[in-house]
């Protein structure tokens, strides 16, 4: 099947790239932040060292005398110290008196500013007042920390930059794969409303939400093909097996119709309709009720019952009629409680019990039981030592109307299994069907607790 083109609208609607994205915002933003109060306290703290040099380099020259300043800063500009070759001395007037540095606005004395040299280089100058009143600046080129503000600075925006390319392809990547398995999703679900319920939802096995939804969607999927299959099958078998009849009652009533002065011919085809019909009704019962169980309807009536008891009582019922077939049932049980609708279970194992005996053999041996190993659990299992069900029948004889190939000289419309799986569905058990060597083992799997 053609993969289909990953589209960028379909990939920023996905919830793994919304979430992505924002957990990369957050980030980023919080990059961002951190680089931003790096960078002030940097630019902070050197901007601090570089105002503590300025006063320390200004200290010695405000100890000179005033007669003697202009000399030592004359000599100050000759030696034209890396850094500290902007100094000046203005008049209490305003008039300078040697210097390298020309003011356009007063400075507040005390307080350093970033100024610009004639040549465009930035320095760091500060304002000292002399004893005499005089005006001392001094000046230290900061260049190195304008380019180290600045260096930060590129760095703060590209590297924000790169993050946010690199968030947004991470969250893209991190988006294809989803999004290419919603899209096998998709298919599937396509396929299946289509009413192919034999496909199934693909499981990549990562045990995410994914996989849990589509765990979800295949049990649904298996019990809407169990149902429809059933309906099919239930459909065919119906049509199948009340044509016998209602073609025996119409042929009946064809022939009293071309004798009906006849009245004995007419009440004994009367008869005949009759219990042709009832048959007919008797199986439609069948079906409702087990349509009926499989709806769920009777799950008002669940308590907690012992199923040791309700053994016990279904034995009773049908021993006297194991004692007419020659048949000895012997009973185990023990303790067992679990929830459910003791009328229904109670009419469960009636009827694979009657099965049992119905086709045990005469002077042999029926078995019902409790049971519980540590591999399957507990369970309630009925044996016979009969003719039992061929392997590949026992899925067969599960399904409505269908009868094993030994069973067709013995009364019985095909419905008794279907009720107690439909029973057993009802109650969350399991029905599995085995060799007894010889016979047939039937056990009931109930659900382990806890």
């Amino acid at each position: 099947m053609p993969v289909e083109p990953l589209r960028w609208r379909d990939i920023i609607r996905i919830s793994t790239f919304q979430l992505s994205a924002m957990l990369g915002a957050l980030f980023v933003t919080g990059l961002i932040a951190m680089l931003g109060v790096v960078y002030l306290v940097t630019a902070r703290d050197l901007t601090a060292r570089s105002d503590h040099i300025l006063h320390a380099a200004a200290e010695p020259l405000l100890q000179v005398p005033a007669d003697a300043l202009p000399d030592r800063i004359r000599e100050e500009l000759r030696r034209n110290r890396s850094g500290f070759n902007y100094l000046a001395l203005i008049a209490a007037d305003g008039t300078q008196i040697i210097g390298n540095v020309r003011l356009l606005r007063p400075l507040a004395p005390g307080h350093p500013v970033d100024v610009e040299s004639q040549t465009r280089k930035p320095f760091r100058l500060v304002a000292l007042r002399t004893r005499e009143g005089e005006t001392l600046l001094v000046g230290r080129d900061i260049s190195l920390l304008h380019d180290l503000r600045r260096t930060i600075l590129e760095t703060l925006i590209v590297s924000g930059l790169l993050m946010l390319l690199c968030v947004t392809a991470a969250a893209i990547e991190f988006s294809r794969m989803p999004l290419r398995r919603v899209q096998a999703l998709q298919r599937a679900s396509r396929e299946i409303a289509a009413g192919d319920f034999s496909v199934r939802m693909p499981i990549a096995g990562r045990h995410d939400e994914l996989d849990q939804f589509a765990s979800t969607v295949n049990a649904t999927v298996e019990e809407v093909g169990r149902v429809v299959a059933q309906v099919k099958g239930v459909t065919d078998a119906v049509a199948h097996d009340l044509r016998t009849p209602l073609t025996r009652v119409r042929a009946t009533l064809n022939a009293l119709a071309h004798r009906p002065h006849d009245a004995d011919e007419v009440a004994a085809g009367i008869g005949r309709a009759t219990a042709d019909l009832d048959l007919v009704l008797e199986r439609f019962a069948a079906l409702l009720r087990i349509s009926e169980l499989e709806a769920g309807r009777r799950r008002a009536g669940f308590r907690r019952i012992d199923l040791a008891v309700l053994v016990a009582q279904v034995a009773e019922l049908y021993e006297p009629l194991a004692e007419d077939r020659d048949i000895r049932l012997s009973v185990a049980t023990r303790p067992l409680w679990v929830e459910g609708d003791d009328k229904l279970l109670f009419e469960a194992l009636s009827n694979l019990l009657d099965n049992a005996i119905k086709f045990g053999r005469p002077g042999g041996q029926v078995a019902i039981m409790l049971t519980r190993d540590e591999e399957r659990g507990s369970g309630i299992e009925v044996r016979d030592d009969g003719p039992g069900i061929p392997s590949e029948e026992r899925d067969a004889v599960l399904r409505r109307f269908h009868r094993a190939t030994q069973a067709h000289d013995v009364p019985g419309s095909g419905l008794g299994l279907s009720i107690v799986v439909a029973i057993l569905h009802l109650h969350g058990f399991r029905l599995h069907l085995s060799d007894a060597r010889p016979g047939l083992c039937v056990r009931i799997a109930l659900p382990q607790a806890g």
